[in-house]
């Protein structure tokens, strides 16, 4: 009997890892045997249950731990779904992927952190494969993950299918090809990025700000973009400046604790108060009016024009009262009519609706409103180099400079008094309660009761949005006590 005894405890620990093993590799022994290539895996959309599968296919040894953290609660669990007890401070930065869980569904990730371990290869291709078939994933951070360009350029192209992915963060992965561009590329629909210490140096910048806009391009979905604490200069200034002038998406920007002097402050001064046209954007401007009066036209045809004919007298009118609203609304119709006109065989295959109960809201819509799904590409809006305000001054064309950017931090560089004329100058052009509104020059080679710097604050003070609430909230307040006694 004594011996009978192990032998029945050996044989219930069996029996208790082969429970725990679906568990563990996210996939059955004979889904797994299905299962036999990397490429053929179908992801589940459960990030628990694909995640150490796809790694097990990859003949992965070490396969990074899953942590959960449910959104409302902010409990972390493990894969098992068991609540995690608090872990010491060196178990904090063991590899490990965090995956955030809308009220704790697996099937609705919103979010995934990867936090100072470094990533290899097959972990960017797992992810990759597996973002694609998340529709509710809204967020990703890296943050000094050791990223490599090839690596960023496999996610950016898996972050272009990705419909609802609105936030990237990638903090702390310096490239040595400066692919960061990528994520600014045609098809992407990232509201904000992420960029703070990565040295990113002059030509990441330049490549950064073509990503912002050009004569010909621009990027109509980002919204916030972080430079901060990394090694850009005048130059690179510059680039970025570039790439403002006819972006008019982009709401906050920060380039503090950069290399940035007078030269590269003075360039982006100037894009907020008149943008006086190059060469280059008159042709570009004359090929945008001959295609919309005459859309049928070659690209051949449009060139010779262009460059026979450079006078502003000879443009000819622009169709008045152009609204990014009205060509959101004929883009949505035409949509419709093509997704009706096709046939049945060619339907998209209908997504998981458990997991689409958020994405159906407003967020789904104003998604739809700016993004064409059939060709994957933004929908066409209306170039600012169309703007009716153009004037014509001393043989230049001269448009009204950036409005739209409302936050701008160039704090902790290296700009002086010579610069700061040029902003109150760019700022007094602004009005009509359109423009800058938070513009921070703090901890510069300049004094602090520097007179021109002095009338900067005042006028930003005076735009300044909480600041008027606040002056209301107050007069309302001495209103009512005056009413009170009387």
């Amino acid at each position: 009997m004594a011996r009978k005894k192990p032998a029945k405890d050996k044989s219930e620990k069996n029996s208790e890892v082969e429970e725990s093993a679906p568990i563990q590799t996210g996939a059955t022994s004979d889904e797994t045997s299905a299962t036999r290539t990397f490429d053929d895996y179908e992801c589940s959309g459960s990030v628990m249950a694909d995640f150490p599968g796809l790694c097990a296919l990859l003949d992965m040894k070490n396969i990074p731990a899953l942590k959960t953290k449910s959104s409302p609660s902010n409990q972390e669990s493990t894969t098992g779904g068991r609540p995690s007890h608090k872990k010491p401070v060196h178990d904090v930065f063991k590899p490990h992927l965090q995956v955030e869980l809308e009220n704790g569904d697996p099937y609705c990730t919103t979010g995934m952190k990867i936090f100072g371990w470094t990533v290899d290869e097959p972990i960017i291709r797992v992810l990759s494969k597996m973002i694609s078939s998340l529709p509710t994933l809204h967020s990703i951070d890296f943050w000094q993950a050791g990223l490599t360009d090839p690596m960023v350029t496999t996610l950016a192209n898996a972050v272009c299918a990705c419909m609802s992915l609105r936030v990237i963060t990638l903090e702390g992965n310096p490239l040595a090809d400066h692919n960061h561009h990528l994520f600014l590329s045609e098809g992407s629909v990232l509201t904000h990025l992420n960029l703070r210490n990565n040295r990113i140096e002059d030509e990441g910048a330049r490549l950064l700000g073509a990503g912002l806009s050009t004569s010909a391009s621009a990027n109509w979905s980002l919204t916030s973009l972080n430079l901060s604490f990394n090694h850009i200069g005048d130059v690179g200034a510059g680039h970025v400046a570039k790439g403002l002038r006819f972006n008019r998406t982009l709401l906050f920007l920060s380039l503090s604790n950069n290399h940035i002097g007078d030269s590269g402050a003075i360039q982006l001064a100037t894009v907020f108060g008149e943008i006086v046209l190059t060469h280059e954007e008159i042709v570009q401007r004359r090929k945008l009016l001959l295609n919309k009066t005459h859309p049928s036209s070659s690209v051949a045809d449009v060139d010779q024009s262009c460059t026979a004919k450079l006078s502003s007298d000879q443009l000819p009118s622009v169709a008045g009262n152009t609204s990014l609203s009205s060509n959101k609304g004929e883009n949505k119709s035409t949509a419709k009519k093509r997704e009706s006109s096709k046939p049945d065989g060619k339907r998209a295959p209908t997504k998981d609706q458990k997991c689409l109960k958020k994405s159906e809201g407003q967020d789904m819509e104003e998604k739809n409103n700016v993004y064409d799904q059939e060709h994957k590409k933004p929908v066409e809006m209306v170039s600012p180099l169309l703007n009716e305000a153009l004037q014509q001054r001393n043989g230049e064309l001269v448009l009204p400079g950036n409005t739209t950017l409302a936050s701008l931090s160039l704090a902790g560089n290296r700009i002086t008094e010579l610069s700061l004329p040029q902003f109150l100058t760019s700022l007094q052009m602004q009005d009509g309660g359109k423009g800058l509104l938070r513009l921070c020059l703090q901890r510069n080679h300049f004094a602090a009761e520097c007179d021109t710097f002095m009338k900067i604050k005042e006028l930003m003070t005076l735009r300044d949005p909480l600041n008027k609430k606040s002056e209301e909230e107050t007069e309302e307040e001495g209103e009512g006590s005056q009413c009170s006694d009387n």
